[in-house]
């Protein structure tokens, strides 16, 4: 999939003159796959801690009482 993006002039002209023509579309695919998996692993650490939050579960609990109003099958 070809994708569009926007560089400033200096790390354009700079990109060109260290990363060959045939492996720019590379270089930046392998650093766009390392920033999105560590950005994934840090969701992933956010949604364990909040799983691991004691005070957080129990409080969320108290609205369990909410489950069965009827308010989820209301058709609008």
């Amino acid at each position: 999939m070809k994708v569009l993006v926007s560089l400033s002039d200096d790390l354009y002209i700079r990109m060109k003159a260290v990363i060959p023509a045939r492996q720019r579309s590379k270089v930046v695919a392998a650093l766009l796959e390392k920033e999105v998996r560590r950005r994934e692993q840090e969701l992933y650490e956010c949604a364990l801690a909040v799983e691991q939050d004691g005070q957080l579960q129990a409080e969320m609990a108290e609205w369990d009482i909410t489950v069965g109003d009827g308010l989820e099958t209301e058709t609008w």
